[in-house]
């Protein structure tokens, strides 16, 4: 074995372009001290990002010993970590991350790091696998201080990482985050990769509908004169009832739904239908709260407070101008749901996923067209 003084070990990290990339481009920079402190100071660390769409096996899986051969052969590096956005969820609980250190590669997924805090998480998870990689498969020894290092509760719900032995045979070691709390921080980094905000430029024709019909509720007093005779909580529940309508419309015309296909996979599936609808909750949300405030504006600039109160028949308040907003932006709402029929399955698709996801489910379409499901 070579000696651990004054050597060089290469730590490359490919990332899936986005977040990811984002990430390996600020690690690259930060860790090399971290490394010599956590792992080996003896150790010459050198750590250099890429980024690379990470292409996707017969199973749906990532190769990474396949891509760890390529680089070692062409960027002389030692070790090899790679970020993605693909989620790995299993009956054990949310997966972190992979470490294959025959090969001496590893791979951490950005959904299950977390959905807030993602750079300090993402370094304390890449620390922990060069180190992992660096002891096992290049027999450098680690500072005691870092064999405990992931051994103790981290993050913002305390959440307990585990490493569990894999069961896929290529695969040496899984990083997992157990329980519900675990599968609920991986939802919500699942989420924040969809980019529900998204949604609301990725649905020209729905938003368009939905201003449309809000703007109708500005102009024609009854619109004014409803919204006076209901109470609040009638507001609310019409609120509620829009925005339902609209997510409703949105998964079941566009068939996000996916079908649990029985088995070990049922698990997967109700993230999966958990994720879409949180996702599409958020992204109608956002599209009420910006046809509120434009309807706020366009009503406060159009109608006049004299004229307002003529119609309702008392001095009007600022709360009137809320009150008519806020239902004529959920009649909008519910316009907005049928201009989406307007919009073509692959641009809701887009507008509603990541593109790691939208992989994930074109693979799956076809795998289901070929076993002859509908």
């Amino acid at each position: 074995m070579a000696s651990q003084v004054d050597r060089r070990v290469t730590v490359g990290i490919i990332a899936d372009p986005g977040v990811p990339t984002e990430i390996a481009e600020r690690l690259a920079e930060e860790i090399p001290d971290e490394l010599r402190s956590r792992v080996a100071e003896e150790v010459d660390w050198r750590v250099v990002a890429s980024s690379e769409e990470l292409p996707l096996g017969d199973d749906g899986a990532i190769d990474i010993a396949e891509k760890v051969e390529e680089k070692r052969s062409s960027e002389h590096w030692d070790l090899l970590v790679c970020l993605t956005d693909l989620p790995r969820i299993e009956p054990a609980g949310a997966v972190v991350a992979d470490a294959d250190t025959s090969s001496g590669a590893a791979m951490a997924s950005v959904p299950a790091i977390g959905w807030i805090r993602l750079l300090p998480y993402a370094r304390r998870v890449v620390v922990h696998l060069v180190g992992l990689l660096a002891r096992q498969t290049l027999g450098i020894a680690a500072h005691r201080e870092s064999d405990g290092y992931h051994s103790g509760a981290w993050g913002v719900f305390g959440v307990r990482i585990r490493q569990v032995r894999s069961s896929d045979e290529n695969i040496d070691s899984n990083l997992v985050l157990p329980g519900r709390v675990g599968r609920m921080r991986l939802l919500f980094g699942m989420v924040r990769d969809n980019r529900p905000w998204w949604l609301v430029p990725g649905l020209s024709r729905a938003v368009a509908a939905a201003a449309g019909t809000a703007a109708f509720g500005v102009f024609f007093p009854s619109i004014w004169s409803l919204a006076d005779s209901l109470a609040p909580v009638r507001l609310v529940l019409i609120n509620l009832f829009a925005v339902a309508v609209m997510v409703g419309w949105l998964i079941v015309h566009n068939s996000l739904w996916e079908r649990a296909g029985g088995g070990a996979a049922v698990h997967k599936t109700r993230m999966y239908n958990a994720a879409t609808l949180l996702t599409v909750s958020i992204g109608v949300l956002c599209m009420y709260a910006l046809l509120f405030g434009l309807t706020a504006l366009g009503s406060a600039t159009v109608i006049s407070p004299e004229y307002l109160s003529g119609q309702l028949g008392h001095p009007a308040t600022p709360l009137d101008y809320l009150g008519l907003s806020w239902l004529a932006s959920s009649m909008g709402t519910v316009a907005g749901a049928l201009g989406s029929s307007l919009e073509t399955e692959s641009a809701v698709r887009r507008a509603t996923y990541s593109k790691r996801e939208r992989e994930r489910r074109a693979r799956r379409r076809r795998e289901q067209r070929k076993s002859g499901q509908t």
